[in-house]
């Protein structure tokens, strides 16, 4: 009879794991969507992935930090919501695959020839240069420069460019209004006391009006995985509170976690441990943790526990790095890892990293590494 429990309940574990997998690839489906626009600053993108996030927290019956879901903030942006042409040698070329616009340049509505200034780089006027390269990868820009400049895919443009066509829109927003998106499970026992799940849901936005970034791995794979984990904490309520938030304009320099830390729902001392999520969605050659040698302790209990279930392949350990939104929480003396995996699809900033191509090899993996090892941080 124990027995067959134990297969019961095993079960159960399993096929609970199975659907949080399904609603995972849901939710990365969804953020990475059209309708989304790479949640980023044309077409309410970031907007719309906020707004589904806050729905999905009250769903749960999460509760809120503050008097809503939504943490206000706002800040500069320079945006491309409009005409995005370009043309070389009479070659029409595709935004994202063949060029992209520096993200600080100006728009622009130009024809001039190109006079090389060496093997990679094009001179057209004194306000346009271009630039031939390997890979294409955009940012987020906070400000506009003086001068535009593209970068063009070298191995989609074979010929030497000569002349050139351009207009291009943009439109800087110095108001651009966003959200952190935050909510807590109320611990049973010190409801004081937190454990955090933090992952930013922005991405790069759209670039023209025909382009978007869908931003699977980065970030809508962390953001996936922190409500799956939000849903598993709702109906298993534990002896700490456990919280969860969603930054917006990571990508244009940490900006809501930085708004956060500095503007906080609650008081930062009482955030025991804090777990930042980004780049999670692959895992065939392990996981890299920033701050490992920061928090040794905490990076060998990390290990204790994947040794013994045999979890990820391998856990890399990494120093003190103000790469993701963990930077300015550590700054403040809140002990915090950064997570991300590795292996898998090279698409990064770029129009590539799209949900059909993402594994999510360890999600499962790493789902229950997070839980063991919060389990240990509230003994």
């Amino acid at each position: 009879m124990k027995k067959s429990g134990f297969i019961f309940f095993l079960f159960l574990t399993i096929n609970s794991f199975a659907q949080d997998s399904v609603y995972t690839r849901n939710v990365i489906n969804t953020l990475t969507s059209k309708a989304f626009w790479g949640r980023g600053y044309t077409k309410d993108g970031m907007k719309k992935a906020a707004d589904y996030i806050a729905d999905a927290y009250h769903r749960m019956g999460l509760l809120p930090m503050g008097t809503n879901y939504k943490q206000d903030f706002s800040f500069p942006v320079n945006t491309f919501p409009g005409k995005m042409m370009v043309s070389i040698n009479g070659q029409k070329l595709i935004p994202g695959k063949d060029f992209i616009i520096n993200n600080e340049s100006p728009g622009i509505k130009q024809k001039a020839n190109l006079t090389p200034l060496d093997s990679l780089n094009y001179q057209a006027t004194s306000s346009l240069t271009v630039s031939l390269k390997d890979k294409l990868t955009w940012s987020v820009a906070t400000e506009v420069g003086e001068k535009t400049i593209l970068q063009v895919n070298k191995k989609y443009f074979t010929a030497i460019p000569k002349e050139i066509s351009v207009d291009i829109e943009n439109k800087f927003v110095p108001g651009f209004q966003a959200a952190n998106v935050c909510a807590f499970v109320k611990g049973t026992r010190f409801p004081d006391s937190l454990l955090m799940i933090t992952a930013h849901y922005d991405h790069l936005g759209g670039m023209g009006a025909d382009t978007y970034f869908p931003g699977a791995n980065d970030n809508a794979a962390g953001v996936a995985t922190l409500l799956s984990l939000a849903k598993y904490y709702a109906a298993h309520p534990q002896p700490y509170s456990i919280g969860f938030i969603c930054f917006a304009g990571e990508e244009a320099g940490l900006l809501g976690s930085r708004y956060f830390v500095e503007n906080p729902l609650i008081p930062l001392n009482k955030i025991k441990f804090l777990l930042n999520l980004d780049l999670v969605g692959t895992g065939e050659a392990g996981m890299t943790v920033v701050n490992a040698s920061v928090y040794p302790k905490a990076f060998a209990l990390l290990n204790h526990i994947n040794n013994q279930h045999r979890y990820i392949s391998k856990i890399n350990s990494r120093g003190k790095a103000a790469n993701s939104d963990h930077y300015f929480f550590t700054e403040r003396g809140v002990p915090a890892f950064f997570i991300y995996t590795q292996g898998g699809p090279s698409a990064y900033h770029d129009v590539f990293d799209q949900p059909e191509t993402l594994p999510l090899t360890e999600y499962k993996d790493l789902f229950k590494l997070i839980v063991g090892f919060n389990e240990k941080l509230m003994e």
